[in-house]
């Protein structure tokens, strides 16, 4: 090959190397920590880990528009959580379906009178609500106003210093809170912790609890749930390692009240609010330098009901990616600017070269590739590089960070299971990963265009027995900044 075709197939090449190279070092940072932390937990158990907890009420707010098929399920695990002290502070987002209704039927919501501890801005409050049959659970009825607004409203109503952000259709196990509260005991410094967000699909529910863990049947529901083991277990604990984790699910985050007030709490105009707010942190308080820490803890778990439509699913990654667009944009001074420490240094060059310049790279690298086999420059060494480094090193990694899950806390306990996560790991690469950098792409040139749009989500709900597990008749987090 000479000539342009030339220098654009080397530095494909080059890209992808450095891509993997990334990768990889995330994965063994990830083995290192994972093997100390399972190592110092392992002992935590029971009421030794609920009694060093109990300095720490936690608000949780649960922001829910059109969470009909979920909202019910999802308080009735937040409800048999094992915590001395906690609150449930649920937000009616304007939704027009049954949300409303259902929490009101179900709960027994009677109209209350609650004072504000903030005056974060936000759409009107219509009214407020507490439950006859559980007092801890409050529920906030406004006007719509988006999920980011809807967790201002519920900041402005809670009362404990530590509120964890919650999605309306998430699950946690009931040891998750005393499990994330640890950090904010150990260190007063602690501002910010995430747990690790799990796919629910095939498992079975009852009363609001994961009762059996099953891979999923559909397709895409299992991409996700490697995608995730990559994310959480490869990603976020090796971010976590060196102090610069930059994301906190949406999912599943707690924060100090007082420190998301103090900053004017979630951005309304993004649609990538969680990751913007824990950016903002670490820009906030490295400019006042403040000592503070926002970490990442693996087993506190939530499990979530994951897009099993390619078409819902298309719709998710592209408003990541536009979220991210917006986050990185924003904060852009912090790109490799010292005062901002390794956030700065490490995380914000990663995340603007590999994950929002990423898909054009990748697009450019794959189109290269075909060019060149078309035309007939493409030598046997240049196929044979071009395919270790684009697709078999990320099977290797994606099996590394299966073998990460099953090393440390092996959800999945059948063989059966193990094998398909095995399988998908494997072929993953070949057209999943190609489709996800197209809708990467599509949510580049969509935050380009200034697109607000969320999007429909379709959301089947927790019915007991097998999530998702009869709906294979009818279709319906690019994991790597989820």
């Amino acid at each position: 090959m000479t000539g342009f075709l030339d220098i654009a197939a080397i530095l494909a090449l080059l890209y992808f190397a450095a891509l993997n190279v990334g990768y990889a070092t995330l994965t063994v940072l990830s083995m290192r920590r994972l093997r100390r932390y399972v190592a110092r937990v392992s002992s935590l158990y029971g009421d030794e880990l609920i009694s060093s907890t109990t300095g720490l009420p936690i608000s949780l707010l649960v922001p829910a528009y059109n969470e009909e098929a979920t909202i019910v399920e999802s308080v009735r695990s937040f409800l048999g959580l094992k915590y001395p002290d906690y609150e449930i502070v649920v937000v009616n987002d304007g939704s027009r379906d049954a949300t409303l209704d259902r929490l009101r039927s179900s709960y027994e919501l009677i109209p209350a009178v609650r004072i504000t501890t903030s005056d974060l801005g936000t759409a009107d409050v219509r009214g407020i609500y507490r439950s006859r049959l559980h007092p801890a659970l409050w529920v906030i009825d406004k006007e719509n106003g988006g999920k980011a607004d809807a967790l201002n409203a519920a900041i402005n109503h809670a009362r404990n210093p530590l509120v964890c952000a919650l999605d309306a259709d998430t699950l946690l196990e009931e040891d998750a809170l005393v499990r994330i509260a640890r950090p904010f005991l150990e260190d007063h410094r602690t501002v910010a912790a995430g747990g690790i967000v799990r796919v629910v699909n095939g498992s079975e529910v009852n009363g609001g609890v994961v009762t059996t863990t099953h891979f999923p049947r559909r397709l895409a529901a299992r991409f996700q749930v490697v995608e995730y083991f990559r994310a959480f277990l490869a990603g976020r604990v090796g971010w976590d390692s060196v102090g610069a984790n930059l994301i906190i699910s949406g999912a599943f985050g707690v924060f100090r009240r007082g420190a998301v007030a103090e900053i004017g709490g979630y951005a309304t105009d993004t649609v990538g609010e969680d990751m913007e707010l824990v950016v903002r942190l670490h820009r906030r308080y490295r400019e006042s330098q403040r000592p503070y820490r926002v970490v990442f803890i693996p087993d506190p778990v939530a499990w979530t009901e994951a897009p099993v439509s390619w078409r819902d699913l298309g719709r998710q990654r592209d408003r990541w990616q536009r979220g991210l667009a917006q986050t990185l944009v924003r904060h852009r001074r912090m790109l490799l600017n010292p005062r901002y420490g390794t956030p700065g240094l490490l995380a914000f060059p990663y995340f603007t070269v590999f994950e929002l310049a990423g898909p054009v790279f990748e697009t450019a690298g794959y189109l290269t590739f075909v060019l060149a086999i078309v035309t007939g420059h493409a030598s046997a060494l240049y196929i044979a590089a071009f395919l270790a480094l684009s697709i078999f090193l990320g099977s290797a990694l994606s099996l590394a960070a299966i073998a990460l899950e099953e090393a440390s806390f092996r959800r999945y306990a059948s063989r059966r299971d193990l094998i398909r996560m095995l399988a998908i790991g494997l072929i993953e690469t070949f057209g999943y990963r190609q489709l996800n950098t197209w809708w990467r792409l599509r949510g580049l040139f969509s935050a380009m265009r200034h697109n607000q749009a969320w999007g429909p989500m379709t959301r089947r709900g927790f019915q007991t027995g097998s999530v998702g597990a009869s709906q294979d008749a009818e279709p319906v987090g690019n994991l790597r900044s989820a």
